[in-house]
């Protein structure tokens, strides 16, 4: 039979169902960690509010005062993201819309993989600014903790993987910062950044048995960060830093488009195969400073 006849649109919406639902629950690793919002437009912004002072009343019938609270303005610009494969065997497209189907996941799994890269691009990177989203705004150095553990600036120490004392920086500039302690708090690391941590000369007994906990994966968090192991960070290739990201949930947007679109047909030019396409837009941002670190850690030390 044509495999053509049996695409109806009730199957293309239902694989594509697949895909979203699947993307949403395992496909990204790190999309569950920071807020979500759902956008129309190539552009969306995002307002922030910040923190102001109340006013102590020095009289009984004193004006009311009028306090401005501080609004600044981040742009988020939204990209597509596709993928697409050809399938020759009519049996495996009327698999298509059975959600263990490998075509979902393996879908799932490429639109996860760029929103996680989008995230964590958006964590450490220059951040859109303003009512237009015309200024720059960079991570600052003192959200910046180098690889011998100093923050703003290299001290010339010795250089370090992932050390406690690292932790207890990251966890130190949030709290300095007033971050709220109540919004959940996450760090990506590497697995090269685990096996460092089992083997720091900083690890108590009670840290190391919390450590080796988290490096089996019987537990996920340790100083009150959530620990996600990825390996789409950033690597330096000269001198084999990775920079790892601590941030609370709240510091990094992800903007995801309301419009996915899955298309299930017949090519004609690749001898009749049917093509699986499936195209997703989102973009991401980093929404305040204070609440997102970037942790250099050497793979080399």
């Amino acid at each position: 039979t044509d495999m053509s006849t049996q695409i109806t649109t009730a199957f293309v919406n239902q694989f594509s169902s697949n895909v979203t639902l699947l993307s949403q629950q395992r496909g990204s690793l790190l999309r569950s960690a920071v807020s979500e919002e759902s956008v129309t437009g190539e552009k969306a912004f995002f307002d922030q509010i910040g923190a102001s002072a109340a006013i102590k009343r020095t009289s009984r019938h004193s004006d009311t005062p009028i306090v401005d609270t501080p609004h600044s303005r981040r742009m988020v610009t939204m990209d597509s993201y596709e993928w697409a494969d050809l399938i020759d065997d009519a049996d495996k497209v009327r698999l298509l819309i059975d959600p263990t189907s490998a075509y979902a996941q393996t879908a799932a799994n490429a639109i996860g993989r760029a929103m996680d890269d989008a995230i964590i691009s958006a964590a450490t990177g220059t951040a859109s600014t303003g009512k237009a989203g015309t200024t720059s705004t960079s991570l600052p150095t003192t959200q910046q903790i180098f690889a011998d553990g100093d923050v703003g600036s290299d001290g010339g120490g010795t250089d370090a993987d992932l050390t406690i004392a690292k932790l207890l920086t990251a966890k130190e500039i949030l709290d300095k910062n007033s971050v709220d302690p109540s919004i959940p708090r996450f760090i990506v690391v590497g697995p090269a950044q685990i096996s460092s941590l089992l083997s720091t000369t900083q690890v108590t007994s009670s840290d190391f048995n919390t450590v080796k906990a988290l490096a089996q994966g019987q537990i996920d968090s340790f100083l009150g960060f959530q620990f996600i192991v990825s390996n789409r960070l950033s690597l330096n290739s000269s001198n084999n830093e990775r920079t790892c990201i601590a941030f609370a949930s709240d510091g990094i947007k992800l903007a995801v488009g309301k419009d996915v679109m899955a298309r299930i047909e017949e090519r004609a030019d690749k001898s009749f195969s049917t093509q699986v396409y499936y195209c997703a837009t989102f973009g991401a941002t980093r929404m305040e400073e204070e609440k997102v670190v970037s942790i250099i850690c050497d793979e080399d030390a």
